[in-house]
């Protein structure tokens, strides 16, 4: 398998956040092939139409960070029944001006993440509805649900349940998989 880059958007901007904290672990699970770099969403200003004539720097950025990589992941927490406004901002930042989305073809994934026993499935699928839209063919097997996340973690933040981290192991093989597939040559 070549080498690809992906881009990994984290919903929470939370320092302590379980979801930044599974999404470093996706990171040391990612099979050989696979770059994840962490793609910061934080500092974005809100997205207005008004202003893609002329946008700010981060919007700039952030667009060409989307379309240097081959993939992208996406690991957010659920809030209420959706995803935060900060990935929502993103995902309507790099789809725009339009015509000219970042994220057009790019193969996603999506990791949801609670400390609830659903494991943020809202979020999950309502990300998926703005994927459809944006031509992101998004992995539909195996889905992740990362429930109870509060005791999947150490007193440091890492992933020490090994159930976890197989069924993660195993999420991450089957991405790259599913890049292969579905990327552009």
């Amino acid at each position: 398998m070549p080498n690809r880059d992906v881009a990994v958007l984290v919903g929470s901007l939370r320092k302590e956040s379980f979801t930044r904290k599974i999404a470093k672990a996706l990171v040391e699970l990612a099979p050989a092939g696979l770059k994840l770099d962490f793609v910061e969403i934080g500092h974005l200003p809100l997205y207005n139409q008004d202003v893609d004539a002329s946008p700010p720097e981060a919007w700039v950025s952030l667009r060409q960070q989307i379309k240097a990589v081959d993939a992208v992941l996406f690991v957010t927490p659920e809030y209420n029944r959706s995803v935060p406004g900060v990935l929502k901002n993103a995902i309507d930042i790099a789809s725009r001006p339009y015509g000219q989305s970042a994220w057009d073809g790019k193969p996603g994934a999506i990791v949801s993440v609670s400390p609830g026993v659903i494991g943020g499935f809202g979020a999950n699928h309502h990300l998926r509805q703005s994927l459809v839209f944006l031509n992101v063919p998004a992995m539909q097997q195996p889905e992740a649900y990362v429930g109870n996340v509060a005791s999947l973690l150490d007193e440091n933040g890492r992933l020490v349940n090994e159930g976890t981290r197989e069924f993660l192991g195993k999420f991450m093989a089957a991405f790259a998989d599913w890049i292969e597939k579905n990327g552009k040559r």
